[in-house]
């Protein structure tokens, strides 16, 4: 087979990995703290999830962090401010500040969340909306496809319809 055959082949190889990748939000390279910290106590989101000046507010007041000290070194701060900020959203649905900056109060998230029973939020498996991996299996890598999601112990039948629609 020679080099012009070839290309169309590869091309048809590729296109299904780039398409797989395509609802991924997180970034390739992750600062390791981002992965310890964030990820300590909640979901590491996407920095896509949010508008730059979203994120600078959180950055600003971790030792008021939604009502706890998530207090960090000033170059640690530096550092993930940083690559929060070259990664957030850059407009569309997501680039509109949230009330609170919070991801749970956006309007995408409450309009792709809104057939979840408010009770679902609360059960031990899922604890609140900001817990993402509860039914979100690829959440720490920022994949949040419909198609991969698991239903969480404690979910009635009838509050699973919600998931499935």
């Amino acid at each position: 087979m020679n080099a012009r055959h070839l290309l169309p082949l590869l091309a048809l190889i590729a296109a299904p990995l780039s398409h797989a990748d395509s609802d991924r939000l997180m970034p390739a390279r992750v600062p390791d703290a981002y992965k310890a910290e964030c990820a300590a106590c909640h979901t590491a989101y996407p920095p896509s999830l949010l508008p730059a000046a979203s994120w600078q507010r959180i950055m600003g007041g971790l030792e008021h962090h939604y009502g706890t000290d998530a207090s960090l070194d000033a170059a640690t701060v530096k550092q993930l401010n940083g690559w929060l900020q070259a990664h957030a959203a850059q407009g569309g649905r997501r680039g509109v500040a949230p009330p609170n900056d919070r991801i749970t109060e956006s309007a995408w998230f409450v309009r792709e969340h809104r057939g979840i029973d408010p009770a679902v939020w609360k059960l031990p498996s899922v604890k609140s909306a900001a817990q993402c991996a509860a039914c979100h299996t690829g959440a720490d890598q920022g994949d949040f496809d419909d198609d991969r999601i698991r239903i969480p112990a404690g979910v009635t039948p009838a509050q699973r319809r919600a998931f499935l629609d």
